[in-house]
């Protein structure tokens, strides 16, 4: 039985500087995606809130490889709670001008000092779909993780989660999002509506059915 976790869009944050790329247009043409716009601190793509990207092409790559700004980008990268990764975009290497030992050297300082994953992308297409691998993959474990079926959870916050998916509407994603937002179970169950509604992607008709299954009086039997 499919989820609520896997059956609402994938939410994609592409920080402003990327608008004129063709991923966000790849990203638009498959189904099950959400794409936004906004300014990030750091990287280019923010999936799920959950992991980011730097995107470059091979151009790129050489270019940045010469300036250092490569190096001063994965040490931000490398600071983040998020999982993180670089996505190096294209095929080839000699249109570069860079001597391929350069570019092999770069991505092993990569790999291994900042510890910053280098995955592969042949070209826009399929940088998003990467993006979206991502995503499905952190939400699968995150509902495999939080799966209410079976034993309950022991460790004391899949036991928090475990109880926010109890109320209408809430997934192992929302259930997440309410936890961090709000630092607790009981600030999640005595949270207002206004504060409710602010939550990224509740929206007002969950947040109404929230409150009101909160409020709900039950008379007891006679």
């Amino acid at each position: 039985m499919a989820s609520m976790a896997h059956s609402s869009p994938l939410i994609i944050l592409v920080d402003n500087r990327e608008a004129m790329s063709p991923v966000p247009q790849a990203l638009r043409q498959l189904t099950g995606v959400e794409v936004k716009f906004a300014q990030l601190a750091v990287g280019d793509y923010e999936v799920e809130r959950r992991c980011v990207f730097e995107r470059k092409t091979l151009v790129d790559f050489a270019d940045s490889i010469a300036d250092g700004r490569v190096f001063v980008q994965a040490q931000k990268l490398a600071k983040l709670k998020e999982p993180a990764a670089l996505i190096l975009e294209g095929q080839g290497g000699a249109a570069t001008g860079v001597r391929r030992e350069s570019l092999q050297g770069a991505m092993i300082s990569l790999s291994l000092i900042f510890h910053l994953p280098v995955l592969r992308a042949a070209d826009p297409v399929e940088t998003a779909r990467l993006l979206i691998y991502a995503g499905q993959q952190l939400r699968r474990r995150e509902w495999d993780a939080g799966c209410r079926q079976g034993k309950r959870p022991k460790r004391k916050r899949r036991l928090q989660l475990h109880i926010l998916q109890g109320l209408p509407g809430v997934g192992p994603t929302r259930a997440e999002q309410l936890l961090r937002a709000f630092g607790s179970v009981q600030a999640v169950m005595t949270a207002d509506l206004e504060h409710l509604v602010q939550i990224e992607g509740l929206g007002a008709k969950r947040a109404t059915a929230i409150r009101e299954i909160l409020e709900a009086k039950t008379t007891a039997p006679i």
